[in-house]
């Protein structure tokens, strides 16, 4: 699939909570493999995980590909919202 046409689906956790859309993502350039998925979160995943909107901007998470489960009309993650909030990769996010 190209890259490309991941961005602006919708992510959602195996849980049905849909978290934000995809904003790109990272590729490994010996392997020419996507590595990591760049979600923007939506509001309400915000305020689960105890993050303030930015003025200005979007905060964006870093996935790797391995949490993703399918990719649909969306992107279903292997991982309910509850088991994100303790993964090492959810702990640090970016503002862009």
């Amino acid at each position: 699939m190209d890259m490309g046409k991941l961005n602006w689906k919708r992510v959602v956790t195996s849980d049905g909570v849909t978290i934000g859309e995809v904003q790109g993502g990272d590729v490994d350039t010996n392997s020419w493999q996507v590595t990591n998925v760049h979600v923007g979160l939506n509001d309400a995943t915000l305020k689960e995980f105890g993050l303030k909107k930015p003025f200005l901007g979007q905060v964006f998470v870093c996935l790797p590909v391995d949490m993703v489960q399918t990719v649909n009309d969306a992107v279903t993650l292997k991982e309910s919202l509850a088991e994100l909030k303790t993964e090492k990769e959810c702990s640090e996010f970016g503002v862009r």
